[in-house]
Parts: C-alpha cells; structure tokens; sequence
C-alpha cells in the first residue's frame, strides 16, 4: 500500500522540520512517480494547494487517520522464540499506534520467562488473554503446523486481523484478514533479483552464463 510509503516519508520530513513539501519532493523521498502521488492524494480530498504544496505534518495526520493508525491498536504476539522477542522489541510499533500487549507460547519452559514489559503466558489462555487485553491485532511467530489452529482460535476469540511469519498457506475464516509474512520467500525473490542484475551487467559470478563460447 503506498500510503504507508508516503506516511514514512512525510514522517522523515517532519523529524528534519521540513514544514511544507511539494509533490516531486514527497514521491521522491516515497519511491514513486510524482502523478501518482498526486492521483493517490487527490482520493484522499484536497491537501495540496498548487505552487504550495502541502503541509506535511497536516498530510502525515490525515493519512494515519486514513489508515486507522489513530485507533488503539492491541498487539498479541503468538511466540515467544527468537523472531517473537524480537518482534515485541521492535520500537517502530509503538509509535505507529501497535501496542504489544501480551505474548504467549506452549512451551513449558518459556512460559513465565519475562519479555521486555511482558511475561511470557501459556498459549491455552488465548481466548482469555484477547479478551483480557481487548486485543485486536495478532501476530504469528510460530512453526508453519500451528499458524492454522491458532488462526482459528483467534477467530473465535474475535481476532479479525492477523499477521504470520508461518510458511504456511492459511484458509482464514470470513471476516478475518490474515497477512502472510514468508521471509524464506523474500530471499529468495531477491536473489533471482540478484542473478538477473548479473546477467544483465555482466557483473557477478553468474555474469558468465548464457553467454557463447
């Protein structure tokens, strides 16, 4: 979603006290195309003046509110492992709006274990946790055969928006968004990107192939 990159954007402009900024300047900083941009932003009503600009702090507060970012956002994090903790650590969240609330895991010898501000609690309380803690965002860090169970009990539970980090493809019930995170994937995406520049450079190890003897 490219409002997210304009949001980041005008939020490096305001940490440098940039007040007002033009359209070239936004999709410049976004990785964009100025036109759309502007096309984008003209959906959202009329926050650009011409020759002006726009105001960034006034466009960066629209768009929050245009992605819900003013809402309380309650974080539940499934998964105490590695990826988990540091997950729950991640300041980036808290000041965007995403609150990490509680954590949970079924092992044993995690449970209890302190987290930052948060201990570690059984996995078998899930519904009582999101309902505890009014929880409206969950996350999964857990291996690939639990993601779809524990997409289900938090379904029931009322947990309408998830996100996994589980390589695994989930049926998420009506209602309920699930965003899959596969970072396995993702590297793999950038190292066909990575052969494809050898190739076309003539750079690289793999610079060699397809070449005629």
């Amino acid at each position: 979603m490219r409002l997210t990159q304009y949001l980041r954007a005008l939020n490096a402009l305001d940490t440098q006290g940039v007040e007002r900024t033009s359209s070239g300047v936004l999709a410049e900083a976004a990785g964009v195309n100025p036109a759309i941009l502007r096309k984008d932003l003209s959906l959202l009503g009329s926050y650009g003046t011409r020759g002006v600009g726009y105001v960034v702090r006034e466009l960066a507060d629209h768009i929050s509110r245009t992605l819900g970012l003013d809402q309380d956002w309650r974080v539940l994090i499934v998964g105490a492992g590695n990826l988990g903790r540091a997950l729950s650590g991640y300041a980036g969240f808290r000041s965007r709006g995403f609150h990490v609330k509680a954590m949970l895991d079924s092992d044993p010898d995690l449970v209890g274990h302190r987290v930052g501000e948060l201990v570690v609690r059984d996995a078998a309380e899930l519904g009582a946790v999101v309902t505890e803690q009014q929880i409206n965002i969950a996350v999964l860090a857990v291996p690939g055969a639990a993601a779809q169970p524990l997409v289900d009990q938090l379904a029931d539970a009322g947990v309408k928006s998830i996100l996994s980090f589980a390589p695994h493809v989930i049926r998420a019930p009506r209602g309920v968004e699930v965003r899959r995170v596969d970072l396995s994937t993702e590297l793999q995406i950038l190292a066909y990107h990575a052969v494809r520049n050898d190739l076309e450079t003539g750079q690289g190890p793999l610079s060699g192939l397809g070449t005629e003897a």
